[in-house]
């Protein structure tokens, strides 16, 4: 009788077992680490699809320029750096390759720089260097085409330039030249980065930073510039957008990343907006569908702007401004 009892609890058992297999109906289910690559895939592919927008890629600069995004929750660790302080009784190594030399001279690039020394045109202590490994030291002598350059610290000056100054270190017809208005910002050279029309006011930028300069300059890198335009006569609104959608001027196509009336103002005040730096690119533009530029002005120059910067003043970038600068 206990026998018959147990083999009929486990018939029971093994019944209901049966049953509950046939109704599991178990889904696939995605490894941890498939997951994690199909969204690393995603995620990538989105910022790649992202980069490939001009707007978008220069929103993410900007952004990530002015807020610091995803820098704010690390702590920096303190680090011993005892191994990097010379060591008592030695003298520290001030020289520097040749290159870097005259281009924080102001003279050029780095890579300019380069071709100059190997072209024999750099004479250090009266010699002629074409060696690159060449380490300028504080006592050297050095000349480029026969002028002496010395190791300068890097100047950022930012003049706001009146008209009838022409942007030129030297005119030998005696005009007035923007260097004149920036002379006695400091006593190293510097020069200016591009060029403004002597009729054209705004932004203009001084450095001696070579790298730096032909950075902003190169079309590459897709500095923005605006400025603010008055014609001769209201500007048509078909007109409007045919420089919207982009025209094309005797060099080449002539892009523009945004244009628009000026609000409040009459419609023969116009902001423009561009990367492009051909000669006179702006005023050609308008010249081109018949109007006549009655001045110019550029109020935005990269992240730079004419905030307490009265027009024939300047004042020297600070470190926000310079870093932010650099990072365009």
């Amino acid at each position: 009788m206990v026998y018959s009892c147990n083999f009929i609890g486990i018939a029971i058992f093994a019944k209901k077992l049966n049953m509950s297999k046939k109704e599991f109906r178990p889904e696939k289910r995605i490894g941890k680490s498939k997951a994690y690559k199909a969204e690393e895939r995603q995620k990538a592919s989105d910022q790649r699809n992202r980069h490939f927008d001009a707007d978008k890629r220069r929103e993410d600069r900007r952004g990530a320029a002015e807020n610091k995004k995803g820098y704010s929750k690390f702590v920096k660790r303190s680090t011993n750096t005892s191994f990097s302080k010379a060591k008592e009784g030695t003298i520290p190594d001030d020289k520097m390759r040749i290159n870097k030399f005259l281009a924080q001279g102001g003279t050029c690039s780095r890579r300019e720089a380069e071709k100059f020394v190997t072209a024999g045109a750099v004479t250090i202590n009266g010699k002629v260097v074409t060696d690159l490994s060449y380490k300028v030291s504080p006592s050297d002598l050095v000349k480029f085409n026969g002028e002496t350059i010395r190791g300068e610290k890097k100047k950022y000056i930012l003049l706001n330039k009146p008209k009838d100054f022409i942007t030129t270190t030297s005119d030998d017809r005696g005009r007035k030249t923007v260097m004149q208005l920036v002379e006695s910002a400091c006593t190293e050279r510097v020069y200016p980065v591009g060029r403004l029309d002597r009729n054209t006011t705004g932004l203009l930028l001084f450095t001696n930073d070579g790298d730096l300069a032909k950075k902003l300059v190169h079309p590459k890198h897709g500095v923005r510039k605006i400025y603010h335009v008055t014609l001769d006569k209201k500007l048509a609104k078909h007109h409007l957008n045919a420089i919207a959608n982009g025209i094309t001027l005797d060099d080449g196509p002539a892009p523009v990343d945004s244009v628009s009336y000026i609000d409040g103002s009459s419609h023969d005040q116009v902001g423009i907006e561009l990367h492009i730096g051909r000669n006179r690119i702006v005023r050609r533009i308008f010249e081109s569908l018949g109007y006549e530029v009655v001045h110019l002005d550029r109020v935005v120059f990269g992240n730079l702007t004419k905030k307490d910067v009265k027009r024939g003043s300047w004042k020297h970038l600070d470190k926000k401004e310079l870093d932010l600068l650099r990072m365009l």
